[in-house]
């Protein structure tokens, strides 16, 4: 997780005042000067009369799925305002001081350890979706090409680099101690039948090196990142059904005690109805899944 300088994206609703002023000035009149005035007077109007939620959320896929949203929040009376961050520290804290209603970027395992080393209150209101783990090539195209002593590029992250290892695992490439589970490392394989060397690289940087190893382990934001399908990429990927695909879930985060409020409920709502299930699907191509129960 990086702690990077807060970069805020205005939400599609400012960004639609502005395009407005932009369009008001490139006009060849003053009456269309004027009909755009009145247009974005009637529009904040409109807007205004909305009761407003406020989320933090990363861009990728996060932001994109909540703008997917805001048209079907704002027929139950809601403006959802999006603001992105580029860090996983800043969205957490500003759920917690009240700036903001609920925060869409983390999963709970990641909430569970903020909430301890920061003393936070933060509580998981919704589960939305999970981004597959896959494997990718990178000298190799197959996974019948294995040989011996091939190189596999993997998150050096505890968490990540656990669900790499699974997903090896669950492949035949290797084993892992009996009950290690997603505290797994490479210290834990006990059978390695191909004499697998692991690149251990940070998440954002695995990427990067699929011309110099056998095949590289993403999960599913990098893998967008680097412009990858995992339905028409990846070699194989983790199942729906995989304890890390039921435990990575990425959640609707609120402050605790606010998980039952009725425009939480309706977000969380929105978020897992056919509509956004639909747009998942048409949209990230199997990068991101929506989330069934």
């Amino acid at each position: 997780m990086k702690n990077n300088l807060l970069k805020k994206i205005t939400s599609v609703s400012l960004a639609g005042v502005v395009l407005a002023g932009a369009l008001v000035g490139c006009g060849s009149s003053d009456a269309a000067a004027d009909t755009s005035s009145e247009e974005t007077t009637e529009s904040t109007e409109a807007t205004e009369d909305l009761e407003p939620i406020t989320v933090a959320a990363s861009a990728t896929p996060h932001a994109e799925i909540l703008e997917a949203a805001k048209p079907l929040l704002a027929e139950q009376g809601y403006d959802l305002q999006v603001t992105v961050f580029e860090d996983y520290v800043q969205p957490n804290e500003v759920v917690e001081s009240g700036d903001f209603d609920a925060n869409y970027f983390q999963h709970v395992p990641y909430l569970d350890s903020f909430n301890e080393e920061h003393g936070t209150h933060l509580v998981d209101a919704g589960d939305i979706h999970y981004e597959p783990f896959g494997i990718y090539p990178g000298t190799k195209s197959s996974l019948d090409d294995v040989e011996d002593g091939d190189v596999v590029a993997i998150p050096n992250d505890t968490t990540n680099e656990a669900r790499a290892l699974l997903l090896l695992q669950d492949n035949g490439l290797l084993t892992l101690k009996d009950g290690v589970g997603l505290e797994a490392t490479v210290n834990d394989i006990t059978e390695n039948p191909y004499n697998l060397e692991f690149q251990e690289l940070e998440a954002a940087q695995v990427a990067r090196v699929v011309g110099e190893v056998a095949y590289v382990v993403l999960n599913g934001n990098y893998a967008l990142e680097a412009g990858y399908s995992v339905a028409k990429d990846s070699i194989a990927y983790e199942a729906s059904d995989s304890v890390a695909a039921e435990t990575y879930v990425n959640i609707i985060a609120v402050y605790e005690g606010h998980e039952n409020d009725e425009k939480i409920q309706a977000l969380v709502s929105v978020l897992k109805s056919d509509e956004i299930k639909k747009f998942i699907e048409d949209t990230y191509d199997g990068a991101v899944v929506f989330y069934e129960k």
